[in-house]
């Protein structure tokens, strides 16, 4: 099947798996210019940032200068319409500073659910649930 064989629903799937890797897996951040309509909204911004694209570049810069091998796993991918729903395991293992961490070389992951909603083959608006206070025990900010 070719690509315009491909129905918008696919082609969504596709845009969002190719933006969650290359923003987080990859490193790209240009993948923010790339996927991310320049209306997006983020009404789940992870760890403070900012709830517009450049909140989700500064999320990709910090987790890749705390986790160079910082990637996704995706478990998987949904789509109906224009909504598109990733599960999925980010790990990595801290090699820089993580919000005020020093260094620990330990490996680390967040699971988690992301819903995307796309018009015209960019993402527009996304949801999330991470695993923030998994993620901050691992990281020794919160009692286990």
């Amino acid at each position: 099947m070719t690509q315009t064989q491909l129905t918008q629903t696919e082609q969504n799937k596709i845009t969002v798996r190719d933006f969650i890797d290359g923003l987080f897996t990859q490193g790209d951040l240009g993948a923010v210019d790339t996927y991310l309509a320049e209306d997006f909204i983020n009404h789940d911004p992870p760890f403070g940032v900012s709830a517009d694209r450049e909140g989700m570049r500064a999320a990709g810069v910090m987790m890749r200068a705390g986790f160079p091998d910082w990637h996704s796993e995706l478990h998987q991918l949904t789509a109906e319409d224009d909504i598109v729903v990733e599960r999925f395991t980010a790990s990595g293992t801290q090699r820089g500073e993580v919000m005020g961490v020093a260094p620990t070389g330990r490996t680390v992951s967040l699971p988690g659910i992301n819903i995307f909603r796309l018009r015209d083959g960019r993402i527009v608006e996304r949801w999330g649930r991470l695993d923030d206070l998994g993620l901050l025990r691992q990281l020794g900010l919160a009692p286990a």
